[in-house]
């Protein structure tokens, strides 16, 4: 199926008035069309001159909803960002967003959250598997294990 490089865009357009996309996304999707590379790369232009396409923007959205919903650390959001190949500068000023204490906080009630459910034959037992837990999420082992070491005291576990 042949498509015009309007039809393309207005394809696009459409999709990117109603959800937050990165170019890496439109790329795979023009892609599976079979859409040509040089009509690619013209759509992509237009898409970011109509501003339907923003990769500042997108990265914004993404860090917020990855962090608020799925409840991911910054070191997967980050990993996440790159693979979309989205600038390191748009992803540093995506977690402005983030507040120190909104990510503790996160990080301590996933620890709670995780603690009750958690089957383990010993205390050490048990902080290993909410750590390997924490790490799998995307939060960085220094802050989880201190955010452990609260908790544990809070809770009166050795």
């Amino acid at each position: 199926m042949f498509m015009t490089n309007k039809e393309v865009f207005n394809k696009l357009a459409l999709l990117c008035s109603r959800k937050e996309y990165c170019s890496s996304d439109l790329f795979q999707k023009m892609k599976k069309w079979d859409i040509n590379q040089e009509v690619q790369e013209d759509v992509i232009i237009d898409l970011k001159k109509e501003k339907y396409l923003d990769e500042k923007r997108f990265a914004e959205a993404f860090v917020k909803d990855k962090f608020r919903f799925n409840k991911w650390g910054n070191q997967k959001i980050r990993y996440q960002l790159k693979q979309k190949q989205i600038e390191d500068n748009n992803i540093e000023d995506a977690f402005i967003q983030i507040s120190e204490q909104d990510y503790k906080d996160s990080i301590d009630a996933l620890l709670r959250s995780k603690n009750r459910s958690v089957k383990a034959k010993d205390n050490y037992d048990r902080k290993n598997k909410l750590l390997r837990f924490m790490i799998q999420k995307g939060f960085e082992m220094d802050v989880v294990l201190k955010r452990l070491e609260k908790l544990f005291k809070e809770l009166q576990i050795n």
